[in-house]
């Protein structure tokens, strides 16, 4: 993940669904990866995990999970977006922590959060 590359897209280029499935495709193939698309930031990991996050509001969506596709609502059209975030996110050093609406919270190591952190707040 050291190689950074920059690619300019059009609005109608753009779609959360598609990166959505791009980055799962990744984390089935354990391939890490941190994107950002706007303001949302996905990422996948070597041990099969993709999460969306939105930075901003601090809500985290699982996509994937040890290279097995969640369920996740991600509703687009060509003027808006929808997304079902399912969880809050805190990143402190090398730990991504999740809390669920049901009051569980999960802490996960090995997380690329650095890197996560870091393209969170790029703004060039």
């Amino acid at each position: 993940m050291s190689k950074r590359k920059r690619k300019t897209l059009s609005r109608n280029q753009i779609s959360f669904a598609g990166e959505a499935e791009y980055i799962i495709s990744r984390a089935q193939q354990r391939d890490a990866r941190v994107v950002r698309l706007g303001s949302i930031v996905f990422f996948s990991t070597e041990t099969g995990d993709a999460w969306m996050l939105d930075p901003e509001d601090n809500l985290a969506m699982c996509l994937a999970r040890d290279g097995a596709k969640q369920d996740y609502m991600l509703i687009e059209t060509e003027d808006s977006f929808r997304i079902g975030w399912k969880e809050q996110y805190e990143i402190q050093d090398d730990m991504f922590t999740v809390a669920l609406a049901d009051g569980r919270v999960h802490t996960i190591m090995g997380y690329p959060t650095e890197e996560i952190v870091r393209i969170s707040r790029d703004t060039t």
